[in-house]
């Protein structure tokens, strides 16, 4: 239970930091995956260009914002170790929740360039070179599956790891999908399966990062995250012993992988204290919530608690 609340509110504080340190345990994965990426980039459009392959090409771009998303992780998983300071009190760890925003808006617009190509070569479809087409993205197949590789472990734990996870693999099934056009086109000669190769990857990309964007944008506009039910937790609080009211219930993602609460209880005169450390991990263990703020109220307090409508923020 809760301690008996003194004449006004008293509030407390409790931060359990439970981090999990996936995105600065996997920085040598971004650097690696950076390099190796950025280097088949470079050869993808160079073999694109000489093949005339449109799906190459289009699998660059796909694989450039990649790229870039990679670089934006490993600044976020640098940035979120630095403490925080009196400008920052929260630290850079929001940076984290912008990079895999930052990575879903560029694959995003890489579909439009690929689409508009792809159509006009749908149109009119030039000869590819598909020994070429398919010897890369073989390779491309091998770069991007040990890319993921290295992100499989922390991706349930962390969104800027998971982005990082289906972008790579979701590559290696492109790839995958280049060569069997690549393939086809030397078995039949039509050479308009390569541009729609080209639409089938994009259609791809939109698929495998909605459910990115959405939820990096819920973070960022500081959205319950999709793994805690508001209503689980309200009910929850609600529940302990000499809690007789819950309100001005917030849950945020600090980042990808700190969740905050803060709330005002409201509790019986004849509350019995309460053991503030087992709440703590409690919150942390049912609810992943490892940094909350409560504000203890007495029945007297809530009527004048400005806070207390639920249309209220």
């Amino acid at each position: 239970m809760l301690p008996p609340a003194p004449a006004r509110g008293i509030v407390v504080h409790m931060a359990h930091h439970h981090h999990h340190h996936s995105a600065g345990d996997r920085s040598y994965a971004f650097a690696i995956g950076a390099l190796l990426n950025g280097g088949f980039v470079a050869a993808e459009v160079a073999f694109g260009l000489a093949a005339n392959s449109m799906a190459l090409l289009a699998d660059a771009a796909h694989n450039f914002g990649d790229v870039l998303g990679l670089l934006l992780g490993w600044g976020a998983a640098w940035l979120i170790r630095r403490p925080p300071t009196p400008r920052r009190t929260y630290g850079w760890g929001r940076f984290s929740i912008f990079a895999a925003l930052l990575n879903a808006m560029l694959l995003l617009i890489s579909v439009g360039a690929i689409g508009v190509e792809a159509l006009r070569r749908l149109a009119s479809p030039e000869p590819v070179n598909e020994t070429t087409v398919m010897l890369v993205a073989l390779a491309g197949i091998a770069i991007n599956g040990v890319t993921a590789l290295m992100f499989l472990r922390d991706r349930h734990h962390d969104l800027n790891i998971r982005a990082q996870f289906v972008h790579m693999a979701g590559d290696a099934g492109v790839s995958a999908g280049v060569v069997i056009a690549g393939l086809a086109i030397r078995l039949t000669a039509w050479q308009w399966l390569d541009p729609l190769t080209s639409l089938a990857i994009a259609l791809l990309i939109v698929i495998t990062t909605w459910g990115l964007l959405r939820e990096s944008l819920d973070l960022a506009m500081d959205a319950v995250p999709d793994a805690i039910a508001h209503d689980d937790v309200e009910a929850w609080l609600a529940s302990l012993p000499g809690v007789t009211e819950v309100h001005d219930l917030h849950i945020w993602g600090l980042s990808t992988t700190e969740t905050a609460l803060t709330a005002h209880l409201v509790c019986a005169q004849d509350a019995e204290k309460h053991q503030l450390h087992d709440l703590t991990h409690a919150l942390r263990d049912r609810f992943g919530i490892g940094h909350a703020t409560l504000q203890i109220e007495t029945v007297a307090d809530a009527e004048l608690c400005r806070l207390r409508p639920s249309h209220v923020v």
